[in-house]
């Protein structure tokens, strides 16, 4: 069962990454041409937070069904901080009056940034995959 978990895991990460591209993309556009905010970014910045929050799921999975090494501690802790990152600034910017694309770009760039120092906190590369 902890191999399924841990390729669940490995592998959603490129899923993640790929929303959170296409969201920075999204929000920065709509930011540099000021456009209203639109259902497009709810939905974006919404697929982003939950695909993040099934990332940490299947994390916690893994983390109950193999073995522990120290530097785990950095790569929960960078984790734990983009899901909560994303899922704040988003959540503040949907209940703006005037919600902006400036507050869900930061929280994803952010949220990005924590999910990479989150795998090279394991000794990984971004796009390297290994074995158990």
């Amino acid at each position: 069962m902890e191999r399924i978990f841990f390729n669940a895991h490995s592998g959603l990460r490129y899923l993640v990454l790929l929303a959170g591209v296409l969201a920075i993309a999204y929000f920065a556009f709509g930011l540099v041409t000021k456009r209203p905010f639109d259902k497009g970014g709810r939905i974006l910045g919404a697929s982003f937070a939950g695909l993040l929050h099934l990332q940490v799921l299947l994390g916690i999975l893994v983390l109950v069904t193999r073995f522990y090494y120290p530097a785990l501690i950095g790569h929960i802790v960078m984790m734990v901080a983009a899901a909560g990152v994303a899922q704040a600034l988003i959540s503040v910017n949907r209940r703006k009056a005037q919600p902006g694309y400036g507050l869900p770009l930061a929280g994803v760039g952010l949220a990005v940034l924590f999910i990479i120092g989150g795998i090279m906190a394991i000794g990984r590369g971004v796009f390297t995959s290994t074995a158990m």
